[in-house]
């Protein structure tokens, strides 16, 4: 059952959006900077600081790393949407620097992929002379 540590992830988020909703106040800023990360720094370290004392049960330590997991994509998404509004109503060099650094982004996955290989380094591994 996935419903335990819900409880631990939604105090943690609370407590990470008040952080950045404070954050974003001393530096003059009406918006939340950095709440999200908070809510996960927090959320790593206080299912650290319960999984070490012995405090978490089998089942609350598989519902948060389920919930630690389906958070991050939610977030990832959530913070994908406002870029793209934020782009489309900045204008056009907004859009022309997205436009710019994905293009980038896809052009250099290439030369990544090549990064750390040496020559003997095949996708295609032969089972039948026992290569691993």
């Amino acid at each position: 059952m996935k419903i335990y540590g819900v409880a631990l992830l939604a105090g943690c988020f609370l407590l990470g959006k008040l952080m950045g909703n404070l954050l974003g106040k001393l530096i003059q800023i009406n918006n939340d900077i950095g709440g999200v990360g908070f809510a996960m720094l927090l959320l790593m370290g206080t299912s650290f600081y319960l999984r070490k004392r012995g405090w978490l049960n089998t089942e609350s330590e598989t519902g948060i790393r389920f919930w630690s997991a389906i958070y991050i994509p939610i977030v990832v998404a959530m913070a994908a949407t406002l870029n793209v509004t934020a782009a489309i109503t900045g204008g056009a060099v907004a859009l022309l620097a997205g436009a710019g650094a994905t293009i980038a982004g896809m052009a250099l996955v290439p030369l990544l992929s090549k990064i750390g290989k040496t020559k003997n380094d095949s996708p295609i591994k032969n089972k039948a002379h026992g290569d691993r």
